[in-house]
């Protein structure tokens, strides 16, 4: 079972971010890879049905909620695109266009009616690595592993992959001289071993390229350090899965690289908190949301950390970030924090979307600005 994912860009986000629309639906559903999507097109059904009534309350223009209805019809109707499903579908609509994304993280069910779309969760997706890549590497063979969150792995096809180090370098054996007339022994094969590593990693460049998904090296010393000495990718995962991996499963590895992606996402969370606690002292710090939402609308947010499922309605001033808030759903407010989110993206900041439970303070906000107010 392999998961389909469509992780946005950093430009699709910012084409969602300043999209505007009177009539603009955010749907959030989680899915099943496993499943031919049956559930989860019933489930899009009603949460569309919420949504054309949310819309029909705020007086739309005419014809945008039928448009918006058609194109959900559509999708409804696709039976190839429900067959091929992650852990959760993100979907944005207006009567012109509808986006959609399968992402690797299970989201929290959810309708959005506003002017702008409701991007907090799908923020989740970009803010810590749920898939990676693994690399298994041997001096007689090399394989690339795609691994999602409780899925099993898939091998990834590389082409002009060098299937191991003497072939790599047109040897029967490594051990022979090099052409510079090096050594023999251990010193030669590193030689060779460099070279093949070298090859590696330039077959893994077309499939890597553009990407900033982890990858994790499985492999044994003196390979592993040489590895690392000639990698291009910039998210070469510091820690490795260790041991000769020809002696372990694509299960076996999967489950490895599982642990390796929590200690990334922790230690990730340490050093912001760390740096939340420290900038606090220099009161460059702020967890109330009409605080947040002032600096975020000034420019003055650094980073800040959101409840990736809360929905606190209501608006915020264009011009001076003050906050009204508002009760109940309606489509003539959007969630404050998912628009503190927003202003933080566009404004350069970086935006972590998290549970309740990450945040410092566990509020539904906090952020380490760029000075003082």
């Amino acid at each position: 079972m392999n998961l389909h994912t469509d992780i946005p860009t950093r430009a699709q986000i910012d084409r969602l971010l300043t999209s505007r629309h009177p009539a603009s639906v955010s749907i959030y559903l989680p899915t099943d890879p496993a499943s031919n999507g049956g559930p989860q097109r019933i489930a899009l059904k009603n949460l569309g049905a919420e949504a054309a009534r949310q819309l029909r309350e705020g007086d739309p223009a005419r014809g945008d909620v039928e448009a918006i209805e058609e194109e959900l019809d559509d999708l409804l109707d696709d039976g190839s695109f429900w067959r091929l499903q992650a852990r959760s579908l993100a979907l944005f609509a207006t009567p012109d266009a509808l986006m959609t994304f399968r992402l690797p993280n299970r989201l929290v069910e959810l309708v959005e009616v506003s002017d702008r779309f409701h991007l907090k969760p799908l923020l989740r997706s970009v803010t810590f690595p749920q898939v990676a890549f693994v690399l298994a590497l041997a001096q007689g063979s090399v394989r690339l592993l795609e691994v999602g969150p409780e899925l099993e792995p898939s091998d990834v096809r590389v082409e002009d992959m060098p299937t191991d180090v003497a072939g790599a370098v047109g040897k029967a054996s490594i051990v022979d001289r090099s052409p510079s007339g090096r050594i023999q022994g251990s010193e030669g094969q590193k030689v060779r071993m460099r070279q093949y590593a070298r090859q590696v990693d330039g077959a893994l460049r077309p499939v890597l390229a553009g990407l900033d998904v982890p990858l994790i090296l499985a492999c044994a010393e003196p390979l592993d350090s040489i590895f690392r000495s000639v990698s291009t990718y910039p998210h070469l995962a510091t820690r490795s899965i260790s041991g000769n991996p020809e002696t372990s499963s694509n299960a076996e590895l999967s489950a490895q690289a599982r642990a390796v992606l929590d200690e990334l996402y922790a230690a990730e969370l340490t050093r912001v908190h760390e740096l939340f606690a420290q900038r606090a002292g220099q009161r460059r710090a702020a967890t109330d949301i009409a605080d947040v939402a002032r600096a975020a609308t000034y420019g003055m947010v650094d980073t800040v950390l959101v409840d990736i499922d809360e929905l606190v309605p209501g608006k915020i001033d264009e011009e001076t970030g003050a906050v009204a808030f508002e009760s109940g759903d309606a489509a003539t407010s959007y969630g404050v924090v998912d628009e503190i989110a927003r202003r933080v993206w566009l404004n350069g900041g970086r935006v972590l979307a998290v549970r309740r439970t990450d945040i410092p303070g566990e509020g539904s906000v906090a952020a380490i600005l760029r000075y003082a107010p």
